[in-house]
Order: structure tokens, then C-alpha cells, then sequence
């Protein structure tokens, strides 16, 4: 005999963690199935045991088989007929003896009959209803579970109901959960503080809010800084735990995708269902029309040829039993099929494709829990069923805040302070800078170093700077490169007085930070990215009218035009600079109002010819033209209004020759006419007397006039990588010259002249046609062995007392 529990843990789902699956009805019905099994088992066990069946012949006869029947025995006949089949003697006047009446047949006889009359005579649903009943529990019992086993789907249940474990017994749900009650709590202690204290007239905020409101929305994202150390001792994760919570969120994102595709699980549902319904509707109406068949007495017709009797009378000993065994599996099977139209009721009448944490985030103030579907809200349905708690715990794993709050838990961990202070570095402004790159969000711990002058951070995602910032009291810039950031209200009001550079990297206009236009204090701001979406357009960029101080502005993108905005600081502006990355830049209208404008950049905007509206800029010292598509610069005459400019970058050009006009430029301290194509150069360029930078390197010069002797001023002269083969003598009575590069040209002689150089530094050679150096140059008294840069075959040449003197300087 099998027990039942075999055939339950062959029936049931083998996971006993996939009850939370298992809304109370289904819970209801496996026990009706472990009843009716029970009703099964015990048929069985009986039809086994037990006699099935025992006959008697019947010495009535009927004229035709048909009228031939057993009923009489259960219709007791009247005395008179019943006198007449019995043997009878009488004993006193009102005593008689009764003799029963023998049949004559042996025991061999009797049990042919028995089973012959059983397999011929009994009703199939008297035989086999305890078989039945057993088959029909299997199915049921499979139906329920079903899915559990399918493989399409058993394997995203396990996957989920594995997760939905792990969430609800992570600590970071339960440390999330009370953060979040705890910030409520300070939330309305904070309202009614402000309710209570703060005057109808608060200071508005950026956003538009009251000061008092930003606040409030400031502590509900960052902890309250003045709580108790030891209490946030106790509540920070330890770093596997937070490794472990940080794999959760993993693997709820990538489970999400997958089972929100489709509605498989739901539609295996309903199939199962549907599918026992149809069986409940099967059964009930066969097994009410079969059960009467069940019967007592079953009359069996024989041949005469075997005992001489032609009619049996046989008693089915377990139909009694049987009759209310099947009347109660019929109840059982109609409680069962009522809660199968139930499940189906609940399945087509709710939207199970759709689920809602509203009642969650209303509970945990976690508002950016997302609203799912398919498969993956039917899941949530079914557990709700068994306990709602489960999906309030899972679905602090599907809100971001909650994952970017967890985020910022490792990073504490994995960014102390002490690894925060290795990254420190001086950067090009000289101000200690620290550096970060392509972290999941900002540590706190970065707020406990008040050194930092510089903070650099790139493509950091999720970030928020908190108030905590106040604590950096020594930053004065801020670099952001593809990064956007939120500021709580104390970090802006931070950033508004201390901040002095703001530079900025971005994909998209959405996310340049709207706070960047309130930076009253701002001296430097460098913006590189899509200011324009369109060429036509004018630029996407907005009011710098509270910019009060900028001083230095950049501008990285591809504009058609100055933008607007500019003239809002142009009383104040003293360094523009367009990078424009190959766009050409048509309109120059705006550069007109910039009267204090000192210096002018305006790097790869396909400038053709120089813009007529620089030579408005009276206040103008530096203009750099460099990477532009300049051929000629006639209109280098009209620099001469430009009385303060020192400085002129026409480098990475296309420009043939430079005007004779140019000698106009009096106060030109420094020209780089490098990277263009330049074959002569003009004698009146050595009247610009002021010159101390003069860099003509990568052109196409075949010589120098001999008129650059006139530049006495000048310290920095390179001619290299051109053409040159010979030089002028009026070259070295340039006596302040400190560096000359004159490398890979066609040089063969170098004048002995060269030693009146008191004054160089750097002296360099290589790439020519030198086979000797004079030795006059030991006479340069400031030039080094190193700073001569030539063939060591020609270092060779030189005496070695000269080498000599040349190492000790």
C-alpha cells in the first residue's frame, strides 16, 4: 500500500518556498485533493481486501431473460408466495419449522460464479470508482502544479521566488525602510518647526519653493549630518552585506526585463484553471449519473449448461460503502470546482497584468517605485495573496533612490578618507584638485577633506552634492564632465559665495545645471558641449546677467554665431574663448559690446579672413586665430586700433605671406606665424621692436631677412622645420636671444657669431647639414651641454675643454 504522502510529493510542487505562490484558494484545494485522495486510497484498500461479490441462484424463471431480475429480494413477497419456495413442517397448531433449500452446487462452483457474475453483471463504475477517484486527484493534483513544473516557467518562478527571499530578508530592505521612516519623522518635525517659526515673507529659492520647503526636501535625501555617531555606527552596512544588496538590485533589474516581456506565466495560469474546471464539470455530471448504479443486489443471468440455474441473485459487498463514498467525493469535487470558478473569477475579473505599489510608496515615501506588468505583476498578485508584506519589501530593490542610497553606502566603504587623500594633486591652476572617474555617485567622505581647492569629477552617475559640501571651505572650482548634478539649497548657497571656477562637460543641454546662472561669485566659466541643436539657430545658452564677475568665459561647441548671453557680462568680461570644433562662425555682432575684452580665442571656427568686429576691441592684448582657414591678412592694418594688443596667434593657418603693414603693430610683443605657408618674410616685420616671441616654425622659408637684427627685444626665435640653408649675421646681434630653434632645415655654416649670444639658453640644431661647430659657442656663457641640441657626432667635434666648461655652467 502506497501512502499518501508518496502520492502528495509526487502531485505537489517540489519547492515547498513556492507556497508563497499559492493564493488561499489553491491552499484550499490541495487539501480537498488530499481528502479526495484519501476516499481513493481507502476504495482501493477495501476493493482489495474484501469479497467483492456473492451469488445465489434463483429458481424463478421468467418466460423471457429480459423480465428476469432480482428485485424481489428487495421487495419482500407477500406470505402466501413466500410459503410457496419454502420447505416447512408443522409442529404445533401455531409453530412450523422452516428447512432453507439446497442448491446442490460445491464450492468450486460458487466462486467460478462469483467471478464470472462480477465481470459480467456489476456496473463498471461499482469496479472501478475507487480507481477513479485516485486518477482524478493525480490530474487535479497535477493541474494545480503544473507550472511549478513547466519548463518555460518554472524556471522564472524559482528565479523569483529565490529573489523575493533573498529581498525580504536582506538587511539593507529593513535598513531602507526605517531610513526612510526616520526621514519622515524629521520631515514633519522640520514642517512644524517651519510652521511654527517661519514668517509668511520666506526667501524664495531658485526653484521657486520657500527656503524653508528646499530644506525639507534637502534632509529627506541626505542624512541628517548631526546624528549621533554611534547611531550611524550601528546602521551602516558592512561590506559584503552591502556587496550582496548591490547584487539583489542586479539581478531585480535584469529579472524585470525578462518576465515583463511576456504574459507566459499569467496564460499557464489560466490554462491550469480552465483545465479543472473543465474536469470538475466532466466528473460532476458522469459521476451523478453513474452513482445509482451502484448497486446491492445485481442480478446476473448464467448459462443453465454450468449449474442448471440460469439466474443469479449476487450481493456487491462495498456498494453501500462505495454509494456514500461517491455522493461524498462528488461534494468534494463540486467545493473544488466552486473554487476553481472563483480563481478564474479573480483572474479575468481583476487587471492582474498591472501592478501598483501606490499603497507602497504611500507607506514607505519611496516615490519612484515603478509600477510593473505581465508576468512580473501577476507574480506580485499571487504573493499578495499570501502575505502583501513581501511586496513591500521587494520593491525597495525596484526604486533607484533606494539602489543609488545603497550605492552611496559601498562607495563610503570602498572611498575612505584615506584613500581619498592619495588621489590629491596639483593641477594646472596650482590648486589642490581631487580627481574622481566614473563612479557609481559621490562619497561622503569626500566632504571630510577641507583641503580640497579643486574638485574634478567625471562621469559620475546619480549625483547629488549635498549641503555636506559647506564642510569644503577651501574649494574655490568646480569641473563636471559628463556629469550632471542636483544641489540641495546649503550646497548651492555654498557654491554662490566660495565658488571662483566652474567648468562644465556635457552631452545635452538637459543637462546643464540650471544652478550654474546664480554663481554670483563665479570668475571662470568653461562650458564644453551642444550649445546649438541646430546650425541655423542661434545658441541654446542662457542669461549670464547674475554673473556679476566672470572674468574668463569658454565656449566648446559648434556655434553659427557669438551668443547672446555674452553681452550680459561684457562690462565685466576680460577672456573669451570659442572653440568651435570645425563649425564656421558667421555672426560677430555681440563681440562689439565687450569694451574691456583682453584676450580673444577663437580656435577652429573656419575663419576665412580676420573679423572686422575685433578691431572695436580698443581694451583687446591677445587675439589667437589659430586652426582657422586664413590665406591672407590684409586687414592686419586694422589691429593697429587695437592699441594694447601684445600678442597675435595666427598659427595652424593656411597664410601665404604677411603684409608689409604689419610693422604698424607697435606694441606686438609676441607673433606665432607657426604650422602655415609662409615662403618669404616681410623686411617690415623686424620694425615691430616690442617683439620678444617670435615663432615662424613649419613654414616654407628659404631665408631671413637680414633686418631682424633690428629686434633687440627678442628672447624666443624659431625657424624650424623650414627651408632655411643659410642664416644672416645680423641674426646674433639679437644679444637677449634665450632660446633659438632653428632644427631641421638645410643649414651647412653656422657663424662663429653665435657667441655674442650672451644670453642663450637653448640652442637648437638637429636636422641640418652642420659638419661643424664653431667654437665660439663655448663664449655663450648661459648655454649648457643639454641645451645644445645637435648630432652627438657634431657634440663630438668640439674640444673637450670647451664640453668641459659647457657641463659645469
Amino acid at each position: 500500500m502506497i501512502p499518501v504522502n508518496e502520492f502528495r510529493n509526487i502531485a505537489s510542487e517540489p519547492n515547498p518556498r513556492f507556497r508563497i505562490l499559492k493564493p488561499w484558494w489553491d491552499v484550499f484545494s490541495e487539501y480537498l485533493c488530499i481528502a479526495m485522495l484519501m476516499i481513493g486510497v481507502f476504495g482501493c484498500t477495501v476493493q482489495l481486501t474484501q469479497e467483492k461479490i456473492s451469488c445465489l441462484p434463483d429458481r424463478i424463471s421468467e418466460t423471457s431473460d429480459i423480465d428476469m431480475d432480482c428485485n424481489h429480494l428487495q421487495q419482500p413477497r407477500e406470505n402466501k408466495s413466500f410459503w410457496e419456495h419454502v420447505i416447512t413442517k408443522q409442529i404445533a397448531p401455531n409453530i412450523m419449522e422452516i428447512f432453507g433449500r439446497k442448491n446442490d452446487l460445491d464450492i468450486h462452483q460458487y466462486i467460478f460464479i462469483n467471478s464470472f457474475c462480477y465481470e459480467r453483471a456489476v456496473h463498471w463504475y461499482a469496479k472501478y470508482f475507487p480507481y477513479l477517484v485516485v486518477i482524478h486527484t493525480m490530474i487535479f493534483m497535477v493541474a494545480s502544479s503544473f507550472w511549478f513544473k513547466f519548463p518555460g516557467t518554472s524556471s522564472k518562478i524559482e528565479l523569483f521566488v529565490t529573489i523575493l527571499a533573498k529581498c525580504f530578508d536582506s538587511p539593507w530592505t529593513t535598513r531602507a525602510i526605517s531610513e526612510v521612516s526616520e526621514e519622515r519623522e524629521d520631515e514633519r518635525t522640520v514642517m512644524w518647526k517651519k510652521n511654527a517659526s517661519v514668517k509668511p515673507s520666506a526667501v524664495e529659492s531658485p526653484d521657486g519653493e520657500n527656503e524653508g520647503t528646499v530644506f525639507v526636501r534637502s534632509t529627506s535625501v541626505v542624512s541628517n549630518s548631526e546624528k549621533d555617531e554611534t547611531e550611524r555606527a550601528t546602521s551602516v552596512l558592512d561590506k559584503k552585506e552591502g556587496e550582496q544588496a548591490k547584487a539583489l538590485f542586479e539581478k531585480v533589474r535584469k529579472f524585470r526585463t525578462h518576465v515583463e516581456e511576456a504574459d507566459l506565466l499569467y496564460l499557464m495560469y489560466v490554462l491550469q484553471t480552465s483545465l479543472k474546471v473543465l474536469k470538475f464539470a466532466i466528473i460532476t455530471m458522469y459521476s451523478v449519473a453513474l452513482v445509482p448504479n451502484i448497486e446491492i443486489v445485481v442480478t446476473c443471468v448464467v448459462p443453465p449448461d454450468l449449474t442448471g440455474f440460469n439466474l443469479f441473485c449476487c450481493n456487491h459487498n462495498k456498494a453501500h460503502l462505495f454509494c456514500k463514498l461517491a455522493y461524498c467525493y462528488i461534494c468534494f469535487v463540486g467545493v473544488y470546482g466552486l473554487l476553481c470558478i472563483y480563481s478564474l473569477y479573480w483572474l479575468f475579473h481583476r487587471p492582474l497584468k498591472k501592478y501598483s505599489f501606490e499603497q507602497v510608496r504611500l507607506e514607505t515615501g519611496i516615490n519612484d517605485i515603478p509600477d510593473v506588468k505581465n508576468d512580473f505583476a501577476f507574480l506580485f498578485h499571487l504573493s499578495d495573496q499570501y502575505d502583501p508584506l513581501y511586496a513591500k519589501r521587494f520593491a525597495v530593490f525596484l526604486s533607484e533612490v533606494s539602489e543609488s542610497r545603497l550605492g552611496q553606502v559601498n562607495l563610503n566603504h570602498e572611498w575612505p578618507i584615506k584613500k581619498l587623500r592619495t588621489r590629491l594633486s596639483r593641477n594646472a591652476s596650482n590648486r589642490l584638485e581631487l580627481h574622481l572617474f566614473m563612479l557609481p555617485g559621490l562619497p561622503d567622505t569626500v566632504f571630510e577633506l577641507p583641503e580640497v581647492e579643486s574638485l574634478k569629477l567625471e562621469m559620475i552617475s546619480n549625483m547629488t552634492i549635498p549641503g555636506t559640501v559647506t564642510q569644503l571651505t577651501a574649494l574655490q572650482e568646480l569641473s563636471l564632465v559628463h556629469c550632471p548634478a542636483k544641489l540641495h539649497l546649503p550646497a548651492l548657497t555654498h557654491l554662490r559665495e566660495n565658488l571662483k571656477v566652474l567648468r562644465l562637460n556635457f552631452e545635452s543641454l538637459e543637462q546643464v545645471p540650471m544652478w550654474m546662472y546664480t554663481l554670483q561669485n563665479l570668475e571662470e566659466l568653461h562650458i564644453s558641449g551642444p550649445l546649438s541643436n541646430e546650425l541655423s539657430r542661434s545658441t541654446n545658452l542662457d542669461t549670464l546677467r547674475e554673473l556679476k564677475k566672470l572674468r574668463v568665459l569658454t565656449l566648446c561647441s559648434k556655434l553659427t554665431k557669438i551668443p547672446s548671453a555674452v553681452a550680459d557680462v561684457a562690462g565685466e568680461l576680460l577672456r573669451l574663448c570659442v572653440h568651435n570644433e570645425g563649425t564656421r562662425l558667421q555672426a560677430f555682432s555681440n563681440l562689439k559690446k565687450l569694451v574691456n575684452l583682453a584676450t580673444l580665442e577663437l580656435t577652429a571656427c573656419e575663419l576665412e579672413r580676420l573679423p572686422s568686429a575685433v578691431f572695436s576691441l580698443a581694451s583687446l592684448q591677445e587675439l589667437d586665430l589659430r586652426e582657422n582657414r586664413l590665406t591672407m591678412v590684409e586687414e592686419i592694418l586694422s589691429l593697429q586700433h587695437c592699441r594694447r594688443l601684445n600678442t597675435l596667434k595666427l598659427w595652424h593657418n593656411s597664410i601665404t605671406s604677411i603684409p608689409e603693414h604689419i610693422s604698424k603693430l607697435r606694441s606686438l610683443e609676441t607673433l606665432n606665424l607657426s604650422w602655415n605657408k609662409i615662403w618669404k618674410l616681410p623686411p617690415r616685420l623686424c620694425y615691430c621692436t616690442k617683439l620678444r616671441h617670435l615663432d615662424l616654425s613649419h613654414n616654407q622659408l628659404k631665408s631671413l631677412p637680414p633686418e631682424i637684427g633690428i629686434l633687440q627685444s627678442l628672447w624666443h626665435f624659431s625657424a624650424a622645420y623650414n627651408s632655411l640653408e643659410a642664416l644672416p649675421d645680423e641674426l646674433f646681434s639679437c644679444k637677449r636671444l634665450r632660446t633659438l630653434a632653428l632644427g631641421n632645415n638645410s643649414i651647412a655654416f653656422l657663424s662663429p657669431r653665435v657667441g655674442n649670444l650672451a644670453h642663450l639658453i637653448c640652442l637648437e640644431l638637429k636636422g641640418n647639414r652642420l659638419e661643424s661647430l664653431p667654437v665660439e659657442i663655448a663664449e655663450c656663457s648661459l648655454l649648457k651641454l643639454s641645451g645644445l641640441l645637435v648630432e652627438d657626432s657634431l657634440l663630438d667635434l668640439l674640444p673637450s675643454e670647451i664640453k668641459r666648461r659647457m657641463n659645469e655652467r
